[in-house]
């Protein structure tokens, strides 16, 4: 106990440092908007602003970007209930009944249940996080290059899990990660790779680069191709503060909820996105009466909205204990922390002891923050609701024109943006996802290393990774979790095939 009051305490000075804290203010509130806007989701978000983070401290850094993730979560659940259009994945449930009790006149009160479950199970969460961080310290002393390259292929195979539709289109998106993670000058031997004579390719293609075309010019395109009709709820948004009554129906719900969604977070394979589906079934199983839910029902917007944040927040665990980005979010955490020059897995805690623990103290303040800003600024954010998209997109186009630029003052890297944003946009057209091609791309690099180190210290023995317990662990739950994936897509091929 004593030891997790003295990491907390190192975790606090890190983030009330001024520059932190300000940081942390700019993510919660980027985030928001970017949750109250739907079709700029904190994917495309973080990919734009990544070029921003390059001049500020790798703490800093990952502080305002882990701001931009939750505080979207927060945001989301805002256009959910006023215009019953999720801003995220995770705030479709709360559609279900914040937009209902918008319609009868409860919108203050949906959403101030939403903002406070969403602090209350926040607050849950970073406890949890830090209570876990400091026993998985211990998992550092086990890891050795073998071990990094079998976590980093059963991060992969968590990555097919990720992908919402056909497992083989998500393992071809992470061959091609891989593929791009290998272009550029070889370090060890000085020869060019794959870089077809460009001389903008000779250092590779850049992760902000690629991120900022495949996330935020291929969203734009997508979001041009299908604009959304937007019905803000005309009326008063009402008292804000919810009724004793109210609170009394919400404790329930909020504690199973923040239960559920901190669980679901922890898995990789985007659990995170479960959390609010989980948590609207249970409740609407456990009611008296099952028929209010979707009609208004106050429990169907608390138990969601607690799942939801706590999953996002302890989606933080694998990234920051394992170096598995769970979702496509989290990759770009990866790619943020390596271009910092942080390795993220075991040895965070212990090489970056201030990093690890400021991220953690600087969650609950955002939190907070999130709660005192976002309640008073709700006129504000229906009014935003009521810009229209042709105004929008020009203005983060430029912005991200001038954002790439900025990385390395080269045309070239946005002409290359560019291409990945046309390229991101057949993929979308194709019925291909980019999160997973991400995580090859993050993890690529990182595996050719730790693949050379381990070859280099067995002197080419490839028995290496199965010899070393932690290792031959990794890649059997790798190879398990493929087969689990891949299994029902070729059954159903086989039932398809014999019914012809």
């Amino acid at each position: 106990m004593g030891e997790l009051a003295g990491h907390l305490a190192l975790g606090f000075s890190t983030a009330f440092s001024i520059e932190n804290l300000a940081l942390c203010l700019v993510g919660c509130l980027v985030g928001t908007l970017v949750g109250v806007l739907p079709g700029v989701g904190p994917i495309a978000t973080i990919a734009m602003l990544l070029p921003l983070t390059f001049q500020v401290e790798p703490t800093g850094a990952l502080i305002m970007l882990a701001g931009i993730y939750y505080g979207a979560q927060y945001g989301g659940s805002t256009t959910a209930i006023l215009i019953n259009i999720p801003g995220e994945a995770t705030s479709v449930v709360t559609t279900l009944d914040g937009h209902q009790m918008a319609r009868r006149g409860q919108a203050g009160v949906a959403l101030g249940v939403a903002a406070l479950s969403s602090f209350f199970a926040g607050t849950v969460a970073t406890v949890v996080i830090a209570a876990l961080g400091a026993p998985l310290t211990k998992v550092a002393l086990l890891f050795g290059p073998a071990e990094y390259f079998s976590l980093m292929v059963l991060g992969l195979g968590l990555a097919v899990v990720l992908a919402r539709g056909s497992v083989i289109k998500a393992i071809a998106m992470i061959l091609v990660g891989l593929l791009f993670s290998t272009v550029g000058t070889d370090l060890e031997t000085g020869q060019e790779r794959m870089t077809l004579g460009l001389p903008a390719l000779s250092d590779g293609v850049d992760f902000a680069v690629l991120a900022m075309g495949l996330f935020g010019f291929a969203e734009i395109l997508r979001n041009l191709d299908n604009p959304e009709a937007r019905a803000v709820v005309k009326g008063s948004i009402g008292r804000l503060l919810p009724s004793l009554d109210d609170v009394k129906r919400c404790i329930g719900p909020v504690l199973r909820g923040t239960g559920l969604g901190a669980a679901l977070g922890i898995l990789p394979g985007n659990g995170a996105v479960l959390g609010p589906f989980a948590s609207y079934t249970l409740e609407k199983k456990i009611a008296d009466d099952p028929k209010r839910f979707g009609h208004g029902a106050i429990e169907g917007v608390a138990g969601p909205e607690s799942a939801n944040n706590a999953g996002a927040q302890t989606a933080f665990i694998p990234l920051l204990t394992l170096g598995i980005p769970p979702n496509a979010v989290m990759a770009l955490m990866v790619g943020a922390l390596t271009i910092h020059g942080v390795i993220p897995g075991p040895q965070v805690m212990t090489k970056h002891a201030s990093l690890f623990w400021g991220m953690v103290a600087s969650m609950w303040i955002g939190n907070l923050m999130l709660l005192v800003i976002n309640l008073p600024l709700i006129g504000l954010w229906v009014r935003l609701l009521k810009v229209p998209y042709r105004l929008m997109f020009p203005a983060i186009l430029v912005f991200c024109c001038i954002g790439i630029y900025s990385v390395n003052n080269t045309p070239a890297d946005v002409m290359l943006t560019a291409f990945f944003g046309g390229f991101g946009y057949i993929l979308y057209r194709f019925g291909f996802e980019p999160a997973p091609l991400l995580l090859g791309f993050v993890l690529g690099r990182l595996m050719e290393e730790k693949l050379r180190q381990a070859l280099v210290i067995s002197r080419g023995n490839l028995m290496v990774f199965v010899e070393r317990p932690v290792s031959a662990v990794l890649l059997a739950l790798a190879a398990v979790i493929l087969v689990i994936a891949v299994l029902p897509a070729m059954r159903a091929r086989r039932e398809k095939a014999f019914q012809e």
